[in-house]
């Protein structure tokens, strides 16, 4: 089942805000599908397999486009039948709403 958050828009950061922590990160991560990480309260990780180098690259031009589209942009890890996204928010150095919305997008491509 998709996540409410996947309906949502990234709304970029302007900085000067504190990063989520606790249990603001652990209801968001609830709210997402299964395989995220929250990684020492900093960023959120993901590893998606395929079945080739070609099938990983697709999926990484496609998480390309979603971050251009959402103004929100992950690290984006690519080797043969693996792709490892990382996503926070840098001008923070830490997570907000937002990195939550374009993992539960990412997790609908």
């Amino acid at each position: 089942m998709p996540s409410d958050l996947a309906t949502k828009t990234c709304v970029p950061c302007r900085g000067g805000v504190p990063p989520l922590e606790g249990d603001e990160l652990t209801g968001l991560r609830e709210r997402l599908g299964g395989g995220w990480r929250v990684v020492e309260e900093h960023h959120l990780e993901k590893e998606f397999r395929f079945d080739d180098f070609r099938s990983a690259l697709g999926f990484t031009n496609r998480v390309g486009e979603l971050a251009e589209e959402q103004g929100h942009h992950p690290d984006i890890h690519l080797s043969w039948g693996r792709v490892r996204i990382e996503i926070w928010t840098h001008k923070i150095d830490g997570l907000t709403e937002s990195d939550f919305v374009l993992a539960a997008k990412v997790d609908e491509l």
